[in-house]
């Protein structure tokens, strides 16, 4: 069961428009969902989830250098190995501006644009999962949204705050949620997550955002219900959340086997 929760399988996303490719990298037992992306000699990764040596072949076999290493939040349901590979490729890291980690980063602000060879990604902040939680915009085609959208559910506003911090992110979730419905119907929405283990199916998780509103529920309430819906229908928290929040913030991977604290669904989705 560990092997499994570490075994993971690609997938690759066109992306219309865009001047780069994407790798969908999916930690097939676990669900988590990380990118690559890359363009001309260069590549950026987002939310890493799996082995440094992932990512690094990947980079390898396509001609890229890895310059950048990019998270759309900080993580509760797994650790992050985005500072490791930042380390080991060489490459910039890069978090949304926050003062929860420990460590030294490159902070992204909203609105702020990474270059990526001859594409480019566009930082949105979109608040409420996390309170720095943001999502990127390639080149105006896809946008990576971590735990904020999913391809048929949002996340969750309630972990590592009271019942009162969830009520303010739910209220800044739905703002975000508004703002992301502003973009086009036929931009594709990549999440962080899948509901369920990933098969081997070389199938992207993905949709688009006009998909993603017919297929979800509470995006058509208003702000009052959305809040009363979303903070009264949480799921159980994520297995050992507190401790993998700790060493997140801290830029850490525990001694010892890492999947002993990642076992168990991600559960940071709400229908």
């Amino acid at each position: 069961m560990k092997a499994w929760s570490l075994a993971c399988n690609t997938a690759e996303v066109p992306v219309p428009g865009s001047a780069a490719r994407v790798i969908q990298v999916r930690r097939t037992g676990k669900g988590c969902l990380s990118y690559v992306i890359g363009s001309g000699d260069e590549a950026h990764v987002i939310d890493a989830s799996v082995d440094s040596e992932v990512y690094l072949q990947l980079a390898a076999e396509n001609g890229w250098k890895i310059a950048g290493v990019l998270e759309t939040h900080v993580h509760a349901d797994h650790l992050s190995r985005a500072r490791k590979l930042a380390e080991v490729s060489e490459a910039i890291l890069y978090l949304p501006e926050q003062n929860r980690v420990s460590y030294p980063f490159s902070p992204v602000r909203d609105g702020d644009a990474l270059e990526v060879g001859g594409a480019r990604l566009e930082a949105l902040g979109t608040p409420g999962h996390t309170p720095e939680s943001t999502s990127y915009l390639l080149d105006g085609g896809a946008l990576f949204t971590g735990d904020t959208l999913f391809t048929a559910a949002v996340g969750r506003p309630d972990l590592d705050t009271d019942a009162e911090g969830a009520r303010k992110r739910a209220r800044a979730l739905y703002g975000s949620l508004q703002r992301i419905l502003s973009l086009p119907g036929e931009a594709l929405i990549l999440p962080g997550h899948a509901s369920e283990p990933v098969t081997f199916d070389r199938q992207p998780i993905a949709t688009t955002l006009a998909e993603v509103r017919e297929r979800t529920e509470v995006l058509g309430l208003s702000e009052e219900e959305f809040v009363r819906r979303i903070t009264m229908r949480v799921p159980p928290a994520p297995a050992n959340y507190e401790r993998i929040v700790v060493l997140n913030e801290a830029g850490r991977l525990p001694e010892g086997d890492p999947t002993d604290l990642e076992a168990g669904a991600n559960r940071c989705a709400l229908g």
